[in-house]
C-alpha cells in the first residue's frame, strides 16, 4: 500500500485565531484579515494538531474516532495540511 507522506509535525501559526462554533470552526488570519472555515472533521484535526502538532499521532486518533479507512483519511489529511500550509495558517516541519 502506498502512503501519502505526512509531515512529522506542524505548528499552528501564531497569527491565527481559532473559534469553535458548534461542530465547525472559523480561523482568522490576523495578517491577511481573512476568515477560513473548517467542517467538523477539519475542526477536530485542528484541535488535535493544536496539542502538539504530531501528525501521525493525530492520524491514529482520527482513525479511532471516525469510521473511515486509513488511505482515505490520510489523503484528506494531507490535502488539508497542504491547503492550511499554502494559506500560512500552519507551518509544516519536516
Amino acid at each position: 500500500m502506498t502512503h501519502l507522506n505526512l509531515p512529522k509535525k506542524v505548528k499552528i501559526s501564531d497569527n491565527v485565531l481559532f473559534q469553535q462554533i458548534n461542530n465547525e470552526c472559523v480561523l482568522l488570519d490576523m495578517d491577511s484579515e481573512q476568515y477560513f472555515g473548517l467542517n467538523d472533521v477539519g475542526a477536530r484535526i485542528w484541535q488535535i494538531l493544536s496539542e502538539d502538532g504530531d501528525t501521525e499521532k493525530a492520524l491514529l486518533q482520527l482513525l479511532a474516532e471516525y469510521e473511515t479507512d486509513e488511505t482515505t483519511l490520510r489523503t484528506d489529511f494531507v490535502n488539508l495540511l497542504t491547503e492550511l500550509g499554502n494559506e500560512k495558517l500552519i507551518v509544516i516541519e519536516n
